[in-house]
This record gives C-alpha cells, sequence and structure tokens, in this order.
C-alpha cells in the first residue's frame, strides 16, 4: 500500500519546491519557471487519480464492457490542464521580455515602475 501513496507524496514535492521557488525568486524567468514546476504537480496528482491498476484505455470498441477501464474525464481534464499552462507559460514570458525591454533587468527590486 506504501507504493500507491508514492504519486502523491512527489506531486506535494513538487508543488513544494515550486511554491519555494516562487516565494524566493529574485528574476522574472525563474519565478515563470517555478510556477511550471508547480503547475506539473497538477499533471503528477491528475495522473494518479486516474490511474487504475489493469484498466485500459477506456475504448470499447473489441472488448467487452466489463473490462476495467481509466477515467477518461482526468486525462481530459489533464489535456485541459497542459494546454492552459503553455498559453500561460507563453504570456507570462512575453511579459517578463517586455519587462527586460523597458527596465534592463529582471530583478523585481530593481525594476522602479513595478512598485507601489
Amino acid at each position: 500500500m506504501i507504493a500507491t501513496h508514492w504519486p502523491y507524496g512527489i506531486a506535494a514535492w513538487l508543488f513544494i519546491v515550486g511554491l519555494y521557488g516562487i516565494v524566493t525568486s529574485r528574476n522574472y524567468v525563474h519565478l515563470i519557471m517555478c510556477i511550471a514546476v508547480l503547475q506539473s504537480s497538477t499533471y503528477v496528482l491528475l495522473v494518479t487519480i486516474g490511474y487504475r491498476s489493469g484498466a485500459t484505455s477506456p475504448i470499447y470498441a473489441n472488448i467487452s464492457p466489463d473490462t476495467p477501464a481509466v477515467d477518461p474525464i482526468v486525462q481530459a481534464l489533464m489535456l485541459t490542464d497542459i494546454v492552459v499552462e503553455a498559453v500561460v507559460m507563453a504570456l507570462l514570458l512575453a511579459l517578463a521580455m517586455q519587462i527586460h525591454q523597458r527596465a534592463g533587468s529582471l530583478d523585481p527590486d530593481k525594476i522602479r515602475f513595478l512598485r507601489w
């Protein structure tokens, strides 16, 4: 039973490492990469939730309907998660490039126009 809890632990570890990187980051590109690490913890969590030992893909073309299958909703959520993350990462990296062009730095402490 301990082996079945490993993916949850890995997801929690990825979340904590990403969150620590976000809190301690002094560079916007580093911050964006830490957000990606944090987001990847959701991939591991969704794969873990949707996985069923001995199950097949949810395509019932040539198999019995009693055959166990993995949850297709979790797979769809994970694909949506990947697409959303790709879009958010592209937007954040574009914003980081604009900040670097305007301020000449990616350090939040050195950028005056972003201060309150």
